[in-house]
């Protein structure tokens, strides 16, 4: 009898210290640049959204998003400069690997759904398309990965 509270109170923490969402932020900081022609562009006006939020930012800055297991859409624009569609797929960080370990795969539902256990490039660099490469096409559908 004196065996299962003392195992309980070994297993307990090993079990909350894998957990991405007791020990992790499901925000994070990245800066955003925009280049064209291997020059950096200021002044660029883009949009980010996965399927947690929405965030505009003037090139370049830091901003503050909501992780997500998602992928991260950019949407950037300047008038007579470019455009640019781009999608960041989020990687899964070492807690989450952990959590599923450690909690039989319960807290690695957790994760994926508040987005604890994933992480976007510290620095997004979107690459621009001048206005002249349109040859009076439209831009692509937005969100549309462009290689």
């Amino acid at each position: 009898m004196y065996f299962r509270p003392v195992a309980a109170a070994l297993v307990l923490p090993a079990l909350i210290a894998g957990c991405a969402s007791l020990t992790e932020s499901t925000q994070q900081n990245v800066l955003v640049q925009t280049v064209l022609d291997h020059r950096e562009i200021a002044g660029v006006g883009c949009v980010l959204y996965n399927d947690v939020g929405k965030w505009f930012v003037t090139t370049p800055a830091r901003i503050t998003l909501r992780k997500s297991a998602g992928a991260l859409r950019i949407d950037c624009q300047k008038e007579g400069t470019g455009w640019a569609y781009e999608k960041v797929d989020s990687k899964v960080d070492g807690n989450l690997w952990g959590n599923l370990a450690l909690t039989a795969g319960v807290g690695y539902f957790i994760d994926k759904n508040t987005g604890a256990g994933y992480d976007y490039p510290a620095t997004l660099t979107v690459v621009m398309h001048a206005d002249a490469q349109r040859d009076g096409l439209p831009p692509p559908a937005p969100g549309v990965t462009l290689y």
